[in-house]
């Protein structure tokens, strides 16, 4: 599968698009089920909502489960499933790579007041030679607003910012006016399941709370270009990669 014209001068504009039916319905219940089976045993590593917003307490609502790749068969058939491979290559203008070290994740949006995720860009924890890196979320059900559907900011990607426009924890500062105008222009698109929002690393992003009654549950997983090496020493050169 090839992209438009259209879609990569779309992507290259806004930091993102979106795919429709990418999966088959029966490729992303497959998906979906294996999902559920590996969230029902939260087994390391796992992120809690707790965990990511530095909440004390005895409770402990999972988030995202880490490192997927390695966990079940079918999540890596998903990860370098043929149809994605030139998408990522035309996208990226170089060979892809996992980069398995981060958004190698299965992500839960169980409802809960504190499932919030502030504005951010995702490149906030990387360590890579340049910001050549992409992300692949892959939607296993419907995803709206309010059970936390990602927003997106059109162009941020390419936007220069002042660190003092982000919190300590790198989220993007909603107390100042030059960031709150920004906000405005962001925009959104539900989604179902077997649709895919292919996002820069710089794309700010965010997502609302989950005030429904069901979880939500997506797969994420982050490509880089073969060139774009991660630095050593770091986290992201902690991973073994896979080649695409």
């Amino acid at each position: 599968m090839r992209l438009t014209e259209r879609q990569v001068t779309q992507f290259h504009r806004d930091g993102f698009i979106i795919l429709r039916e990418f999966l088959s319905t029966s490729e992303s219940s497959a998906l979906l089920n294996a999902a559920k089976r590996h969230i029902a045993l939260a087994t390391d590593p796992v992120e809690t909502e707790e965990e990511y917003h530095n909440i004390d307490g005895t409770t402990s609502t999972l988030r995202r489960l880490r490192q997927v790749y390695d966990r079940d068969p079918l999540f890596q058939r998903w990860m370098t499933h043929h149809k994605i491979r030139p998408i990522l290559k035309e996208l990226l203008n170089d060979t892809p790579v996992l980069t398995l070290a981060h958004h190698n994740s299965i992500m839960t949006k169980f409802p809960s007041e504190i499932s919030s995720t502030c504005w951010h860009q995702d490149r906030r924890y990387w360590h890579f030679v340049n910001d050549n890196l992409l992300s692949v979320w892959l939607s296993l059900g419907e995803e709206y607003l309010d059970n936390g559907l990602l927003e997106f900011i059109p162009g941020s990607h390419t936007m220069p910012f002042d660190p003092e426009q982000f919190t300590p924890t790198q989220c993007f500062r909603t107390d100042l006016e030059a960031n709150r105008s920004l906000i405005e222009h962001r925009v959104h698109s539900n989604l179902n399941a077997g649709d895919i929002v292919l996002f820069h690393c710089q794309t700010l992003h965010s997502a609302h709370a989950n005030t429904t009654q069901e979880t939500k549950i997506s797969f994420v997983y982050t490509v880089r270009g073969a060139q774009n090496v991660p630095l050593e020493g770091t986290r992201s050169a902690a991973k073994e990669i896979v080649l695409l």
